[in-house]
């Protein structure tokens, strides 16, 4: 998909997304070694939204998988619909079994699902694995399979291998710890907050209407928040959200009562948000 670290910064930028040397170094690797990409940080730095750029520069279908607690093979590999096939058998009451069987486990009566699609076809694909520290550990048996030879086997129909390798980007929060043998599989990447430079740059390009010199006062203060011990520091999300809310209440600095009245789009939590009042030095920020 990528000549060079050069072509991944600009194509990416294309898009709306703002890539670091490093994350566009990692998406160049990970395209021309053909290895997974194993993606950590905090909530907000843009994980999920690094997939998404690169299925658009690359034309590809982006198949997510969104994990959680009890996600299981039926919903991340395949299942049957059973309520097709027993319409099937009822109205092919005079077949034998083993003439049924043969219908009913086939291709019309298998549903797809994120992994088993992101392998099947010859079209280009990015498979999105998505929070996988949500996932129970069990989970992992199956993507390091799948992960390793890009192949599934469905008894009732065989081995069914990748035409053509999707690009394949895992996100975590690091919530737990993942296996080393899934990480031995991946390449990885963390991306955390950005500099004030790139953050400036971010929030330029997601609210352009903006005053360059309040974008800066923004990333100022939102680095001041991320200071302090915060049960929830402000993410590279909230921060374009309070420029957006800073632009629709037409403000034109960042005086008090601005910031007390918004201090909720940035904090999440109300200790988050009397700590925050009280420490805040808004004439250095």
């Amino acid at each position: 998909m990528f000549t060079s670290v050069d072509d991944v910064s600009a194509r990416l930028a294309e898009t709306g997304y703002l890539a670091s040397p490093a994350v566009a170094t990692t998406v160049f690797l990970a395209d021309r070694l053909g290895k997974p990409l194993l993606v950590e940080g905090p909530a907000g730095v843009g994980k999920t939204a690094l997939a998404k750029a690169v299925a658009q520069v690359a034309g590809a279908r982006l198949v997510r998988l969104q994990c959680y607690e009890g996600v299981d093979e039926s919903r991340a590999l395949y299942e049957w619909n059973h309520a097709k096939q027993l319409l099937r058998i009822s109205a092919g009451r005079d077949e034998t079994w083993d003439e049924a069987r043969t219908d009913i486990f086939s291709e019309e009566f298998l549903l797809t699902r994120p992994l088993l699609t992101a392998i099947r076809g010859d079209d280009p694909k990015v498979l999105l694995i998505d929070e996988t520290d949500k996932a129970d550990v069990e989970i992992e048996g199956l993507l390091l399979e799948v992960l390793s030879d890009f192949q599934v086997t469905v008894p009732e129909l065989g081995t069914i291998t990748a035409a053509r390798r999707p690009f394949v980007v895992l996100t975590s929060n690091a919530s737990r710890e993942l296996s080393e043998a899934l990480r031995r599989r991946c390449l990885f990447l963390h991306i955390g907050f950005p500099d004030p430079e790139l953050e400036r740059r971010i929030v330029r390009l997601k609210v352009p209407e903006l005053d360059e010199a309040l974008a800066a006062s923004v990333v100022r203060v939102v680095g001041a928040l991320r200071a302090m011990d915060l049960r929830k520091v402000p993410s590279v999300a909230e921060t374009v959200d309070w420029a957006r809310t800073l632009l629709a209440l037409g403000a034109g600095t960042l005086d008090e009562s601005v910031v007390q009245a918004t201090l909720g789009v940035l904090l999440k939590h109300q200790d988050d948000v009397l700590k925050a009042a009280a420490k805040l030095d808004l004439d250095a920020g």
